[in-house]
């Protein structure tokens, strides 16, 4: 999985992203707290907290590379890590509401490492289903909106 997340494109090939693996229970449930409470967080088997040195992209493109390529880098690298988890039987689910600050301090990340998603890993629940999404036409515009 990770491997698939070092493959993604990114801002001048800067590679920025990091990742922490977490798989134990006691920081599993830090996690889950710093998630404003979603107490599913802490029974994924494994967890991945995809993350942005924002002082290695912000050597290539200063503010605008800390505030912005390095969320779409670390994006990609994250949808990358989800689509291989996906090809191998595995669910995922992106955690996006979180207290940075919390998370940064239950994975002692250094202050120029930023957290950007909590990735959920697992064999998925039977009985899990896909939730609708839109038609292409409702969101595709020809030439301008």
């Amino acid at each position: 999985l990770l491997e698939a997340a070092t493959r993604a494109p990114s801002a001048g090939n800067t590679q920025e992203w990091e990742f922490v693996t977490v798989r134990k229970r006691q920081a599993k449930e830090k996690l889950a707290e710093a998630s404003f409470e979603q107490a599913y967080v802490a029974k994924a088997p494994v967890i991945i907290v995809s993350c942005a040195n924002l002082d290695e992209i912000g050597r290539a493109y200063g503010k605008r590379g800390r505030d912005l390529f390095s969320v779409q880098d670390s994006a990609l690298a994250t949808q990358n890590l989800m689509l291989a988890a996906h090809d191998m039987g595995l669910g995922t689910c992106w955690i996006g509401s979180f207290d940075e600050k919390k998370v940064q301090d239950i994975l002692v990340l250094p202050g120029h490492v930023r957290p950007l998603a909590i990735v959920l890993v697992g064999y998925p629940e039977s009985g899990t289903r896909q939730l609708p999404r839109k038609r292409v036409s409702e969101v595709v515009h020809e030439e301008f909106y």
